[in-house]
Parts: C-alpha cells; sequence; structure tokens
C-alpha cells in the first residue's frame, strides 16, 4: 500500500518547555499529538517556523501545497512572520520536538516572540513528516562518502546544525569546529566529538573577526597544497549566499576529498570564508558547502 503523506508539511505545536541551555542559547521543547508524525531525516535539516504577532496570528498562514507562492502574494503587513531552524531532537513517542534558538536582544518577530514566549504557546513548524525517506534536500551536510577531514564553522545562527552534526558524525571522523558566539559561556553548548578539535570564542570588538582568523589558520593546517580557484562573486545585499554542491542523485558531488567544509552563518562572513577556502587554499569548490543563514541589517524573507 503506497502513504499518501506528504513529505514535508506544517505542523501545529505548543510549548511545553522552556530551558536556557547558555547565556544565548534557550531551548524550545514542541509538544501536541500532531507531532507523532514529525519526520527526523537527521544532521543540519532545515525547518521553518511560524510565529504569531499581534496583528498576524499563525492561523493567517497558508498551509496548503502551494503555500510559498500564498504567503508571498498576501500584503507584506498580513503576512504571518517565520524564520528558519534546525531540529535539535524529536522524540515520537512522547509527541515531543526541541528546537534551540538563539536569545537575543528584540529585533523583529523571531526575537520577540524567543523573548516573551510561555508555555502553552502556539507555533506552527514546517517540517519532514515520517513518511520522508531517502534524501533530504532540507539537509546542506552532504560529505563526500570519504573525507579525511571536516570543517564545521559558523557563529550561534549555525551551533544548532553543528551540534546535531557532531552527535551524528561516527566516532572516526575527524575534523575542525570554527565558532563564534555572543557570550564566553556559550562555549558549552556543543556536545563533544573524540576527533574534533573546537576553535570556540566569543565574539570581540569586530563582528567574526574569530571566525575568520580561525577557519584561515585551520585550514593552513588541513588543507593539501593546491591550485585556487575563482569564484563567482555574488551580490549578498540582493541574492542569496547559497550553495550545497550535489548530484544530480541528491548526494555528495564527489566521492573522495581530503577535506569537506560546511560553512554557516552571517552572508559577509560566509562569502570571505568560501573565497580564502577556495581562492586562496585550493580546495574544490565541490568540497564546500556554504549557507547565509542571515545578512547583518536585513530580516530574512
Amino acid at each position: 500500500m503506497t502513504d499518501e503523506r506528504p513529505l514535508s508539511r506544517f505542523f501545529r505545536a505548543r510549548v511545553t518547555a522552556i530551558a536556557d541551555i547558555t547565556p544565548s542559547f534557550r531551548r524550545f521543547t514542541f509538544g501536541g499529538p500532531d507531532l507523532a508524525d514529525y519526520g527526523d531525516p537527521g544532521l543540519d535539516q532545515r525547518i521553518k517556523i511560524v510565529f504569531p504577532t499581534a496583528a498576524t496570528p499563525i492561523d493567517d498562514m497558508p498551509t496548503g501545497e502551494d503555500w510559498w507562492t500564498q504567503w508571498r502574494e498576501m500584503d507584506e503587513h498580513r503576512r504571518p512572520p517565520f524564520r528558519t531552524y534546525t531540529t535539535r531532537y524529536v522524540r515520537n513517542h512522547l509527541a515531543e520536538v526541541d528546537v534551540d534558538m538563539v536569545s537575543h536582544d528584540v529585533l523583529g518577530p523571531a526575537s520577540a516572540w524567543i523573548a516573551d514566549a510561555q508555555v502553552g504557546d502556539e507555533v506552527l513548524i514546517y517540517a519532514p513528516t515520517t513518511a520522508h525517506e531517502g534524501v533530504s534536500y532540507g539537509i546542506d551536510f552532504v560529505p563526500p562518502a570519504h573525507t579525511d577531514d571536516i570543517l564545521l564553522a559558523g557563529d550561534e545562527t549555525a551551533a544548532p546544525a553543528i551540534a546535531v552534526i557532531l552527535e551524528q558524525l561516527p566516532a572516526q571522523a575527524r575534523g575542525v569546529v570554527v565558532l563564534e558566539v555572543p557570550d564566553e559561556g556559550d562555549a558549552a553548548y556543543l556536545p563533544a566529538h573524540p576527533g574534533f578539535a573546537y576553535h570556540v570564542a566569543a565574539r570581540g570588538g569586530t563582528r567574526h573577526e574569530h571566525l575568520v582568523a580561525a577557519v584561515a589558520d585551520a585550514a593552513g593546517h588541513l588543507v593539501p597544497a593546491g591550485r585556487g580557484a575563482d569564484v563567482e562573486e555574488i551580490d549578498i545585499d540582493r541574492d542569496i549566499l547559497w550553495e550545497v554542491p550535489r548530484t544530480a542523485k541528491g548526494g555528495a558531488a564527489l566521492k573522495k576529498a581530503p577535506l569537506y567544509a560546511w560553512l554557516a552563518g552571517e552572508a559577509g562572513a560566509i562569502k570571505t570564508l568560501r573565497r580564502h577556502l577556495v581562492t586562496a587554499q585550493g580546495v574544490d569548490r565541490r568540497a564546500v558547502a556554504f549557507m547565509g543563514y542571515w545578512r547583518l541589517g536585513k530580516a530574512e524573507v
């Protein structure tokens, strides 16, 4: 019998617990019978969370197959806001899902909700269902089957994805983690992995100074001598900085590589890291996944 359930859909979820994991990371546990069908392809699986506001309740969100087009066609002042996150833990037997979010100064509807949310508040989560099998295009960590080293780098917005990746990599995996966070206490957020060296630091006076410098240092040790390649320069104020090398079947673009780099965070910093790895260090661009999760001074679509 064919499973006719959609591979992804909107789930109605209620906050059942809130916990501050570190000074900047707040864990929201969501519950509700609908979540028994919440899928968990793993790794850095992207999800969307729709937040209610005084002017736009979550019931105003289009939830059909063509929800994106319908949402775009709505008056911008009537669109329910949503943001992208990573599934942290799924407990289908309890119909529970954990999502870790960054708590910071209120700058928009998402940060306002994070600051004020209480147990009982409801959201919509667009995520895979348990009917999902095989390749998920919401996963951007797609390393070659054989990789000597892995470089995971980003800012606090990438930390939950990095955490899940580290937890799900085999113990024999080797590599380096570079993370820039708002507060020294946030260094405790990442889980330990026996094969990875960690370079985690709180943000100083210059944004992303640690991230850029530490990635350059790590690349100098991890990358074999090679010839750099020109990369297409992307206007990050106009276009989305996002490239995940895949084959036509959705797997990795290469079968083997000495280094696989996964870079995510503020688009300006990620653009700099990408240029350094590919152009200056000569890393094969087919072994570099880079995602501009956000842009300094601009809200997510």
